[in-house]
């Protein structure tokens, strides 16, 4: 079932949200589901409601931080550092994944990187592929933080303290960074050498205006004429025209790639700039709190950040729709994934395949329990959720570990690697939210990341195994 989905939507067949739905209705039908396919459906969709209220919220609170100004200084800051070199914006993205990866909250990463980075992308011509693979290999790595959600899943499954089995873990998660710095670097080097060498990204910053005016005015409920001369933006050798580079804008129109850097579109509210940031360091400091729900918060921020940036209801009600169309994708996206989740826990595919893999693991082998636990952790995370694998799947291969003699925290620690692998499965809401905000295409995302991935993951793995972190039996 999930090979014949990931193959649709590789090859570009079906797109995500049909696959979702179309795949595993067939699939489960054939599986006997029958009638109950329904209400298989529909109580993994009531699972997933607050998920889907926390990502129609979380875009409309960061698409108003945007619309008045709050990320503009971020972006020209990387640009300033970036200079002229692809390389540099590439490595900055890998930067400022695994720097807000750190409140724990995929969701909220992938907003505030594309926000921020995606005009850049736009207007310099670089693949907005590139930073999806990026950002979600950075995000990965950090998702094994203790209140990211596995960690504390597995020490749950195992009784365990989420703490023993994250501390040994930090110089694994440290390489699984670094590795994602080398292929930022790398895909950076690639990015040069297709535009040919480095950009002058001073030309395109001055040609930001007339271009993100026009984007301004998408965002204001209709787009507005163009202005700008025949000034154009310089990409190695060759000149492209400001024209080029609004079609470049066009072709990926997204609600985060036409408004940064625009100093004069009408949403800005420089003298609340403050109030902005500190409302949003509040939102920040609750999600890690952890003490509200999310859907609350981003829900409860919204409305307090639209009611004092847009007194006027009439403009109240403009910003809700111009954020309308990615609300629509990611949300739309979320609730059927609850038809896959469905089929796979209604059907009982979830129980076969623990049994499956407890049954297939040779006795000889027994003593790495562990380090196979932390390669089936890649593939099985993918194809399900955290909490299948976790409280399903884990506890059923730690107590055939132990009979080998292998320690419950070695399992824990081992499985919690193949999070990189987990958080590019259509399954994670959030990595649905990263492509429909960014444009791309899941498929052609898929492409370049998960080979990556498994690499990240892997070293991760060994370098958990010559540290200790992970023993074998």
């Amino acid at each position: 079932m999930v090979a014949v989905f990931m193959a649709l939507i590789m090859t570009k067949r079906m797109t995500p949200v049909l696959a979702l739905i179309v795949v595993p209705t067939i699939f489960g039908l054939f599986a006997g589901a029958g009638l109950g396919i329904g209400e298989m459906a529909l109580d993994a969709i009531g699972g997933l409601a607050p998920t889907a209220a926390l990502l129609m919220f979380a875009i409309i609170y960061f698409g108003v931080m945007i619309d008045v100004g709050l990320f503009d200084p971020i972006v020209r800051l990387i640009l300033r550092i970036a200079g002229n070199d692809p390389v540099k914006v590439v490595v900055g993205t890998a930067l400022l994944a695994a720097v807000i990866s750190l409140d724990g909250d995929g969701s909220t990463t992938f907003i505030v990187t594309t926000s921020a980075l995606l005009p850049i992308y736009l207007r310099l011509g670089l693949s907005p592929v590139v930073l999806t693979c990026v950002a979600g290999l950075a995000n990965g790595v950090m998702n094994i933080l203790p209140w990211g959600g596995p960690t504390a899943r597995a020490a749950a499954a195992l009784d365990l303290q989420a703490s023993d089995v994250f501390v040994p873990m930090i110089p694994s998660m440290l390489a699984g960074i670094a590795v994602v710095f080398l292929f930022a670097w790398h895909l950076g080097i690639l990015e040069r050498r297709r535009l040919g060498g480095d950009i002058d990204a001073s030309v395109v910053g001055g040609a930001s205006g007339s271009t993100g005016s026009a984007g301004s005015g998408g965002r204001s409920g209709g787009r507005g004429s163009r202005s700008g001369g025949p000034r154009g933006v310089v990409i190695a050798d060759h000149r492209i025209s400001t024209e080029s580079i609004r079609t470049l804008v066009d072709d990926h129109d997204t609600a985060m790639a036409d408004t940064a850097l625009d100093p004069t579109r009408a949403t800005l509210r420089p003298k609340l700039l403050w109030f902005n940031a500190a409302l949003t360091v509040a939102v920040m400091v609750l999600l890690v709190l952890d003490i509200l729900p999310l859907a609350y918060i981003f829900m409860a921020a919204s409305a307090i950040a639209i009611l004092v940036n847009f007194p006027r209801v009439k403009d109240q009600a403009e910003r809700v729709v111009a954020h309308a169309p990615s609300i629509v994708g990611v949300v739309s996206m979320v609730l059927a994934a609850g038809v896959l989740i469905g089929v796979l826990e209604g059907t009982g595919m979830v129980s076969a395949m623990a049994e499956w893999v407890s049954a297939s693991i040779p006795s000889s082998l027994g003593a790495f329990s562990a380090v196979i636990t932390g390669l089936l952790s890649m593939p099985m995370t993918f194809f399900l959720s955290n909490d299948a694998f976790y409280f399903g799947i884990l506890p059923v291969l730690a107590e055939s570990a132990a009979t080998f003699g292998v320690d419950p925290v070695d399992m824990a620690r081992a499985s919690i690697t193949g999070q990189v692998v987990h958080m590019q499965s259509p399954l994670v809401p959030a990595i649905l939210l990263l492509v429909s905000l960014a444009g791309v295409n899941l498929g052609d995302h898929h492409k370049k990341v998960l080979w990556r991935a498994v690499v990240v993951s892997l070293v991760m793995l060994l370098v958990a195994v010559l540290i200790g972190a992970v023993g074998i039996g």
